[in-house]
């Protein structure tokens, strides 16, 4: 079986992902749309995609199966509850949405139209992320009572370009978007190796004092001047999760943006910039080289002509040794490929479910445990840290 897809945003990410969509085999057809239209003709020349679409209700209107949405991250759960409300799958970047209320309607939605929906969350497949899963689902950690899952991202390091690409004149106003509403890479690491989920926290924000109008609560549209936050978990098992989200850190972002602590009663997993050990009792295990992923692609590629140089390690960095590359088609082999080896693994499984009727493994009810602990974090951090409690949505239904 094959399906049609609609690419929502043609911008840095939305046209790398259009290409990996039009070489897998179980997808026939690949439509962008973009506000901007030459972004849009121009991912249809580089990568031969089927055709343009003149906005997003003409794509709905369309008779595509699917869409996947790249636009600013906090219009995500409004298009994501149209385009299902259409009758479309969707695969959404991060974040799923930045209220309680978005994610509800989005659930919502997937149990009354019994479609695919599925969060590109890239920590699923983050090297750690994978490993620590592994370990745990053989009982190595003992039980895991502390986890730490951080998304270390300076704006220096290529966001005041990306921000100014993608928020035009008034980028300023976006560029303040609150730490903790875009919480999946750091949370979405921690959850996705543990079946577990956050039940109540409490945050603490750092107050932003560069002054230079980001971060700024007079220029901010979110009324945000938070840079860094902190965040302690109280999860279901008894256990406990702290995150930061940090945009202004000394820090090698561009080396590794999202790094991972497990601790268990047998043995514990920890990373820094550059290295990655395994614990027990006994002794220290130097696991970095299975951390380590290989480039996808040159720095220098043109597609990578409108990214900055500090960003562009994200872009190219392809497979670890621990990832599991058999299971991706071959038409995969020497594309594209980012964020730590995951946009191949994220592609294929949303594919995968369209194609069999199944949930991928960033359902609708993950992808909430993954943003809503977030979204109730920046609440607490506007005050003071009292400690809020987060609600569960449940699992997904055995049965899509």
């Amino acid at each position: 079986m094959t399906f049609s897809i609609g690419i929502v945003g043609a911008g840095q990410f939305g046209g790398q992902f259009a290409h990996l969509f039009n070489l897998h085999p179980g997808v026939k057809e690949v439509y962008v749309v973009d506000e901007r239209p030459e972004r849009a003709a121009e991912a249809v020349h580089r990568y031969g995609l089927a055709g343009v679409k003149q906005d997003f209700e003409a794509l709905l209107a369309s008779d595509v199966d699917a869409v996947a949405i790249f636009t600013q991250r906090w219009t995500h759960g409004p298009l994501v509850e149209q385009a299902l409300r259409a009758g479309k799958h969707v695969y959404s970047a991060v974040p799923m949405a930045v209220t309680e209320e978005e994610i509800a309607r989005i659930i919502e939605a997937v149990r009354e139209t019994g479609l695919v929906y599925m969060m590109g969350e890239t920590s699923f497949y983050n090297p750690a992320t994978v490993y620590a899963r592994e370990q745990h689902a053989a009982g190595k950690f003992g039980r895991i009572f502390y986890s730490e899952g951080d998304y270390v991202h300076d704006m220096d390091l290529g966001f005041y370009d990306a921000y100014q690409y993608s928020g035009g004149d008034r980028w300023k106003e976006t560029a303040s978007y609150p730490p903790m509403l875009y919480p999946t890479h750091a949370i979405g690491g921690v959850l996705g190796a543990l079946p577990s989920h956050a039940v109540s926290v409490s945050c603490f924000g750092v107050k932003d004092d560069r002054n230079d109008g980001v971060f700024d609560k007079d220029v901010s549209m979110f009324g945000n001047d938070f840079s860094n936050a902190t965040a302690l978990f109280e999860l279901n098992d008894g256990g406990v999760m702290r995150t930061n989200e940090m945009r202004r850190v000394g820090y090698p972002s561009h080396i590794r943006e999202s790094r991972f602590r497990f601790f268990g009663t047998e043995a514990s997993f920890e990373q820094l910039a550059k290295v990655t050990v395994w614990q027990d009792k006994k002794n220290v295990h130097d696991i970095s080289e299975l951390m380590e992923t290989r480039p996808s692609i040159p720095l220098d590629d043109p597609s990578l002509a409108n990214v900055a140089p500090e960003l562009r390690d994200a872009f190219v960095s392809g497979l670890a040794p621990v990832h599991d590359a058999g299971r991706l088609p071959e038409e995969f082999r020497g594309a594209p490929n980012g964020h730590e080896g995951s946009h191949h693994f994220l592609v294929d499984d949303f594919v995968t479910a369209v194609n069999e009727g199944t949930l991928p493994p960033v359902n609708a009810w993950v992808a909430a445990r993954f943003t809503l602990p977030g979204i109730v974090a920046h609440a607490s951090a506007q005050q003071n840290g009292a400690r809020l409690p987060i609600r569960d949505f449940g699992d997904a239904p055995a049965n899509p």
